[in-house]
């Protein structure tokens, strides 16, 4: 028997099941985050820039697009609890941290390699970053300084904290969790969770549980305290790159070069909604208080030229009478 939240959000969802799309950059879009208090989105993109657009009523009307990279915004986050401030890591070998507020990069900060990982630590003091070298960096997001660097003997796919922010969590190349104290980093526990590349990683809200998404298109829910896997969710056909919790925990969206997005109910594993696509999806993000999901795929201007990429932002959950 369905769940009553089940049956709530189906419903929702059947009358919000409309997406749009929003002209965001030149080029495709790798990376989706909504600022904490749900007013903005930030998109970043192969044309080495990040858009923020502000969440009006049924649309996203774009404020402002930041330059100064000089190559590939691969992924981008929000201050935890600032809805002014966010951060962009480039393979350019710099972080950059930008206020909405002066539309300007407030800081530049060098780093050793390729970035392509970037996490805020729940307290909003520290930034993570991880390069291609498979070295994380961490920034003290005040001074702008490195506070520690570690070099990993495995491939660093994506890293986060744990909400408590006592904890550090990477996904890896051979399928493991590893998990470090902080800020003492040393290392507490390796878990092997999937039997290929463990690809990404995501906290609920609430605490209880993260995902984790890998190469042989398993997503797996995890006990946060118990650090054992809860459930396996299986209907991704190809590696999942991203996984996003609702703001509620209840719903978990996970996505691949399939050609939709899986909304699945956590403590289920039912299928709840899936958003059609019509391409890969890179990158998920769930509104930090509405049923809405932003999303970007590997976009091709496909009816009349195959070569152009359109980097548009996407938004699910929309009225279906908007």
């Amino acid at each position: 028997m369905a769940s009553q939240y089940f049956q709530e959000m189906q419903e929702s969802f059947r009358n919000n099941s409309k997406s749009r799309e929003f002209p965001a950059h030149s080029a495709k879009v790798h990376s989706v985050a909504w600022s904490c208090d749900g007013r903005r989105l930030a998109s970043g993109s192969f044309d080495k820039s990040a858009s923020v657009f502000v969440l009006e009523k049924d649309r996203l009307v774009k404020e402002n697009n930041y330059r100064g990279h000089s190559d590939s915004v691969d992924q981008l986050c929000w201050h935890p609890t600032n809805p002014d401030l966010f951060v962009t890591a480039s393979g350019d070998k710099t972080i950059r941290i930008w206020d909405v507020r002066s539309t300007k990069c407030i800081a530049t900060v060098n780093t050793k390699g390729e970035n392509i990982n970037i996490c805020w630590s729940p307290d909003g003091q520290t930034i993570a970053v991880g390069n291609k070298d498979d070295v994380v960096t961490f920034i003290d997001a005040k001074t702008h300084r490195s506070k520690a660097e570690e070099q990993f003997k495995f491939e660093v796919n994506e890293i986060s904290w744990n909400n408590d922010n006592d904890m550090f969590f990477l996904t890896n190349g051979s399928g493991c969790i590893n998990i470090l104290s902080y800020p003492e980093l040393k290392p507490i526990q390796s878990i092997n969770a999937h039997p290929s590349n463990c690809i990404c990683i995501k906290f609920d809200p609430t605490g209880r549980y993260f995902a984790t998404g890998s190469a042989d298109a398993l997503v797996s829910l995890w006990d946060v305290d118990e650090l054992v896997c809860v459930r396996c969710f299986s209907r991704l056909d190809w590696p999942v790159r991203t996984l996003s919790f609702s703001h509620d925990g209840k719903m978990l969206a996970s996505a691949s070069e399939d050609h939709f997005i899986d909304i699945c109910e956590v403590e289920t594993g039912e299928k709840l909604w899936e958003v059609q696509c019509d391409s890969p999806t890179f990158t998920v993000a769930f509104h930090p208080k509405r049923p809405l999901l932003a999303y970007a795929c590997d976009d091709k201007e496909g009816k009349y030229d195959n070569t152009r990429e359109s980097g548009t932002v996407k938004l699910f959950g929309l009225p279906n009478d908007s």
